[in-house]
């Protein structure tokens, strides 16, 4: 076959308007958009089907991956990443054996976090960059206030070990503005930070050409529950602040350019996020072009890590799927580094094993699932391609808001991008708390059994916030979607005296009261109580004798509307003083089971988390 003759020729193409007559021809009158169309947190419509028709006016198509705008990504040969794995520096001999395990099993990019270390001597600094391969592998820091003394303790290792600063790789992550939306303050002042910054691209350029000395962090906005087009903007405007104070200290756009990476945070919303980080190489191509025509060429090192805000302490394991979607998502997006963050580090220290699972998701995409062959494989799919050009109109506009305000420094001290994430968070934690967002194991699906008291370290799980001494704003709140859930389960584990107990009184319609003690079942499991389900009682009588046998805390209806009308009020009486009464569904009497002193119902537009949390007061256990 000739290798220019298109597939499927044979058949005649099919317009968007036939496509969209035969869905409503099959939806049988339903409405479209609320069937099939559904809105993101960036108010962006996600459509059932995409065409040729959508990508009609998107002008960079055409291009190929490793060149301007860079939408394809920078490579040109393969979509070879670098997989990295990160260290908390404490303990320097613990560290060293961590990095050489990780380094001949697979890791090719080492992370060290130095934020913890306190006090840090050279004979210590140098026996961690003499115990790496750094001819095979990249080394990374995770510094704030340190960042100059520990560029100066790196180049004066590498001149002692014999190694050409030249050659080395990796990466210093100074970033005094994400500093600033974390903790509320500058590491030392505006001025004497971004003095700092242009030092250490200065020191870089003369010494260490490879070494990215300056880092844009927009991670910690997704890890707050920002959305993708926030992330993109606050980051870009990170980035356009750099370029501003670091241009004024003649430094070049393209420099500033070279010696920076972008750290993105990769979320659970698997297209949107391989979108994000095409997006995200196309803002900073515009963001390069607006400051200088001529640094245009330089692309964007991007460095993705998996995000905080999705992960669970309850049913933890599930936390290794959304890791493995996420860094698949990264990877097709085409980022130039990824750390997959181990599954229990949201709530322990991580040990060997939690991080080796870590290491092997990426190995796995790689040696087995070949994701490093092939260069942008959503480069031309219509949907993704689509909402790639929406997230940088979207996130475009909203830099350019945040430019007028005078940039991101002005727009966070005023407070503007703290309440613009507070919003986004407010709206999936609500999303979270009434089920329309699922957390497979904490807010939907819980294992009623599983106890997490005295196997979590509370102050990883449920962190505070950093506390500057030079507050100019207050700090974004750092999370997770399920934290609430958690917290109320953990005080049920905590709560002196027995589990409380919640029974379904089945009776009735069968498919009724099965489903509804399914339903409810899984409800009062989210907060940690013990759940007696059955199969279904002959009278009404027999299921109050059973629960009261039980000695039922709670006691659960569970049959039709119909039935509840005269059900509901024998049972309410009977029960009066010696359990709650919860009905489960909306039925159309209840007003009048309502006059009758049956208060508590529980449907499916029941926000869980609010219903659950009276609960716990009515039982009278406290929530920390």
């Amino acid at each position: 076959m000739n290798i220019t003759e298109k597939l499927f020729s044979e058949f005649p193409p099919v317009s968007a308007a036939e496509w969209d007559a035969k869905i409503r021809e099959d939806l049988c009158g339903a409405d479209y958009s609320k069937k099939l169309m559904r809105k993101t947190l960036d108010n962006i419509t996600i459509k059932p089907f995409y065409t040729a028709d959508d990508l009609a006016d998107i002008q960079y198509l055409e291009q190929m991956p490793g060149l301007f705008p860079f939408v394809r990504s920078d490579k040109t040969e393969n979509n070879k990443w670098e997989i990295r794995q990160d260290f908390k520096v404490t303990d320097i001999d613990a560290v060293l054996e961590k990095m050489h395990l990780a380094a001949t099993r697979g890791a090719t990019s080492v992370g060290l976090d130095l934020t913890s270390k306190g006090d840090l001597y050279y004979h210590d600094f140098r026996k961690l960059v003499a115990g790496l391969d750094l001819t095979s592998t990249e080394l990374n820091f995770i510094v704030t206030d340190m960042a100059p003394q520990v560029f100066d303790f790196l180049l004066k290792a590498l001149n002692e070990l014999n190694i050409d600063p030249k050659t080395f790789r990796g990466s210093l992550g100074f970033d005094p503005l994400c500093y600033l939306a974390a903790t509320g303050g500058f590491i030392y002042s505006e001025q004497d930070d971004m003095s700092e910054a242009a030092k250490l691209i200065s020191a870089a350029k003369d010494e260490m050409p490879s070494f990215r000395v300056l880092a844009a962090n927009s991670h910690i906005f997704s890890d707050s529950g920002a959305s993708a087009v926030q992330e993109l903007a606050f980051g870009l405007a990170i980035i356009s602040d750099y370029l501003v104070h670091l241009t004024d200290e003649d430094t070049s756009a393209a420099t500033v350019a070279k010696y920076m990476q972008w750290n993105l945070g990769t979320g659970s919303d698997y297209f949107m996020e391989i979108a994000k980080i095409r997006a995200a190489r196309i803002l900073f191509s515009a963001l390069m072009s607006a400051f200088d025509p001529r640094s245009k060429e330089t692309p964007v090192y991007i460095h993705s890590s998996t995000t905080r805000w999705n992960k669970t302490l309850y049913d933890p394991n599930v936390n290794m799927l959304r890791l493995t979607t996420e860094a698949m998502a990264a990877i097709l997006g085409g980022c130039n580094s990824l750390l997959v963050r181990p599954f229990d580090s949201t709530y322990n220290e991580s040990g060997d094993f939690s991080e080796r699972l870590a290491r092997n998701i990426q190995i796995i995409l790689k040696e087995e699932s070949y994701f490093d062959k092939v260069i942008d494989p959503a480069g031309g799919s219509y949907y993704i391609e689509a909402i790639t050009d929406s997230l940088i109109k979207n996130a475009w506009e909203l830099f350019l808001r945040i430019d007028e305000q005078g940039g991101f420094i002005k727009s966070f001290t005023s407070g503007f991008i703290r309440e613009e994430i507070a919003k986004a968070a407010n709206h999936r934690a609500e999303m979270v708390a009434s089920r329309r967002e699922v957390l497979l194991g904490t807010n939907q699906f819980p294992n009623m059994n599983e106890s997490v008291n005295g196997c979590i370290t509370e102050d990883i799980a449920f962190p505070q916030p950093a506390v500057n001494s030079s507050l100019l704003s207050d700090p974004i709140q750092q999370g997770r979607a399920a934290a609430e859930f958690e917290k109320l389960r953990l005080s049920t584990e905590q709560h002196k005296g027995p589990r409380p107990k919640v029974f379904m009184l089945t009776y009735g319609n069968l498919a009724m009261r099965l489903a509804r003690s399914q339903f409810s079942s899984n409800f009062f499991a989210c907060a940690g109580y013990d759940v007696v389900d059955n199969p279904g009682f002959k009278t009404v009588r027999d299921g109050i004798d059973a629960a009261l046998q039980a000695k039922a805390d709670i006691v659960v209806l569970c049959s039709s509307d119909d039935e509840y009308a005269h059900i509901a009020p024998e049972a309410a009486e009977l029960f009066k003083g010696r359990a709650i009464v919860v009905v489960a569904g909306a039925p159309a009497s209840m007003e009048e089971l309502k006059q009758k002193g049956i208060t508590e119902f529980i449907h499916i537009r029941s926000n869980v988390l609010e219903t659950l949390r009276s609960f716990h007061s009515k039982l009278g256990i406290e929530i920390k």
